[in-house]
């Protein structure tokens, strides 16, 4: 007795893993829980966070320009044995073997100025020598304090120029990755109605099974009494024969639409994953007015115009403060040298200097203006271009509005259609039972019942992608009244 209770324990266990390993073998998702998933884990998704990421990195740099920069550096030692040419006691020069090490340590501290493209620099350096030969000595020689300035007169001024326009690239990125990662929705949204379509079309394809099977089977025995024609009978023969067919290639759609959705969702596993077709719309209305607005606000291209505006009129300025230059360079510090290094420090005398560079062309043949006139074209080049992809960017989101209104449309008539055909297919299955139509009335039959069934998916996948591309176009949600920020 107790090795049947045994054997019956392990036949439980087996049959109650069977049961969870089947419970676990299929996934119901609707559209929205797969939106999340590849928002959440998508290779798409992941980079273009990735290039957001690098692009802010980018800017934290530039923003350091600002800062003050402190920075250290020496030479510890460097060591020099060669042949030299030295002044004599007499006035005169010869090559004398001379053996030294130089060692140094510089402490600087540097500020930007962006308003004029000057830099304040304020630093403290010691150097020793030493000398080796027949007598070895040593000295120091220090700049306890310097302080000092360079400026371009009428050069071009980088910082200015990059305060303008590295702001707008990174105010671009994040624009930019809110576009991505709606293009990540609409990745996942036409992934999610293919996948939904061939289910779709396997359950339409075993229903056809099914039903032709049976109408074969009630055609045989009509046959047999002498009701319908050979002919007749093969059609539904091979009726049957397509319909095997057809299912087998809807399954191969299923696997292979499977196969694309999990791998861009990044899922393992072999679970079966079943799609549920939504059945509530977003109830909005979209003003054209506001979907405009929305969209100069918020996408990246507009601000991409203005960047690129802004550098056009960069160039106009570089190649103008290309055509002669004057730099000042100033400072002021304290400096005194010692054979004992703790005298360096010791009533130490001043040290000024100042030097103003000029860099004239006085004969170009013309190269300075023709740079010039050259950044001037390319800058009314740059503008008209700008202006004409904006009325282009205007009339794409006006098409999106309207192409939305209309998919809506579309859809509401095949719900309608999809009802029409399945009411008619279930009459004329009727009618055919009893003898009142042929087989080409039913094959017409189930032809617009699959068709339309098919066509009402179709305008379901037509209307969402136009609801997110809407979206993107625009980065506003108007279910919940916001613009779409996936980055703040």
């Amino acid at each position: 007795m107790s090795k049947y209770k045994y054997i019956f324990s392990i036949l439980f266990t087996f049959i109650y893993c069977l049961s969870a390993l089947g419970q676990e073998s299929s996934k119901s998702l609707s559209l929205q829980e797969i939106i999340d998933l590849a928002l959440k884990q998508s290779p798409q998704a992941k980079v273009a966070a990735t290039t957001y990421g690098n692009k802010y990195w980018i800017f934290k740099t530039y923003k350091s320009d600002y800062k003050p920069q402190l920075r250290l550096n020496g030479t510890l030692p460097e060591f020099t044995r060669s042949y030299e040419n030295v002044a004599q006691n007499d006035g005169s020069y010869a090559y004398r073997l001379r053996q030294s090490s130089t060692s140094s340590v510089n402490l600087n501290m540097m500020q930007n100025i962006g308003l004029t493209g000057g830099q304040f620099y304020v630093g403290s350096t010691l150097d020793r020598l030493d000398l080796f030969g027949t007598v070895n000595s040593t000295s120091y020689l220090s700049s306890p304090f310097v302080l000092g300035f360079n400026q371009s007169i009428f050069g071009y001024n980088n910082l200015k120029w990059r305060k303008k326009i590295e702001p707008l690239k990174y105010e671009e990125a994040q624009k930019a990755y809110n576009e991505d990662m709606e293009n990540v929705v609409i990745t996942a949204t036409n992934l999610f109605f293919n996948l939904l379509m061939a289910q779709n079309m396997v359950e339409i394809q075993e229903k056809n099974l099914s039903n032709n099977d049976t109408l074969y089977k009630i055609s045989l025995g009509r046959y047999n009494l002498g009701k319908i024609a050979e002919n007749e009978l093969l059609q539904m023969e091979l009726s049957v024969m397509n319909a095997q067919n057809n299912l087998a290639q809807a399954k191969l759609d299923v696997e292979l639409g499977t196969l694309q959705l999990k791998t861009f969702l990044k899922l393992s596993g072999n679970e079966e994953l079943t799609l549920e077709s939504p059945t509530l719309l977003p109830n909005f209305e979209v003003n054209e007015v506001l979907a405009l607005e929305s969209a100069m606000n918020n996408r990246q291209q507009i601000v991409s115009y203005k960047r690129q505006r802004l550098e056009a009129e960069r160039e106009v300025a570089q190649a103008r403060g290309e055509r002669f230059n004057l730099n000042l360079n100033a400072s002021y510090g304290l400096t005194q040298s010692s054979a004992v290094i703790s005298n360096v420090y010791s009533k130490p005398l001043e040290q000024q200097r100042l030097r103003f560079g000029v860099d004239i062309p006085i004969v170009d043949w013309g190269r300075a203006n023709a740079k010039i006139q050259t950044a001037i074209a390319n800058r009314e080049l740059i503008n008209l271009q700008m202006e004409q992809a904006e009325q282009n960017f205007k009339q794409e989101v006006i098409l999106a509005v309207k192409q939305l209104q209309m998919y809506r449309q579309k859809l509401v008539v095949a719900l309608k259609a999809d009802s029409i055909t399945q009411k008619r297919y279930d009459i004329t299955i009727k009618r055919y039972l009893i003898g009142k139509i042929g087989i080409i009335d039913l094959n017409m039959a189930i032809t617009d019942k699959n068709q339309t069934k098919q066509d009402y998916i179709l305008a379901l996948k037509n209307y969402w992608n136009a609801y997110f591309e809407l979206r993107r176009k625009t980065l506003y949600d108007f279910e919940q009244n916001k613009p779409i920020l996936y980055v703040k």
